[in-house]
């Protein structure tokens, strides 16, 4: 598979993700989303640039800190989406 395929993948698994998540109100649940939010965003923007290996690395670290906050209970997450995380 391509590096740009690959992230172009992971571009739609997170944009799914965030479309899917809820925030359950704590300070700390609000910095991990900020986290995620800002990584997901900036690989939008590699990936615009065509730098896709950039890309990819930013959308794997947005997903590390959801993934991160779903086992610590900052996130719900609808079931549909489950599949995407270690929990």
């Amino acid at each position: 598979m391509e590096i740009k395929d690959a992230a172009k993948r992971e571009m739609e698994r997170m944009k799914e993700i965030f479309d899917n998540i809820e925030i359950i109100n704590n300070k700390n649940a609000d910095e991990f989303y900020s986290f995620a939010e800002n990584y997901f965003e900036d690989g939008k923007y590699f990936f615009e640039k065509g730098k896709y290996i950039e890309a990819f690395e930013a959308f794997i670290i947005s997903w590390a800190y959801i993934d991160a906050g779903v086992k610590l209970d900052f996130f719900k997450v609808d079931k549909k989406i489950r599949k995407y995380f270690t929990s």
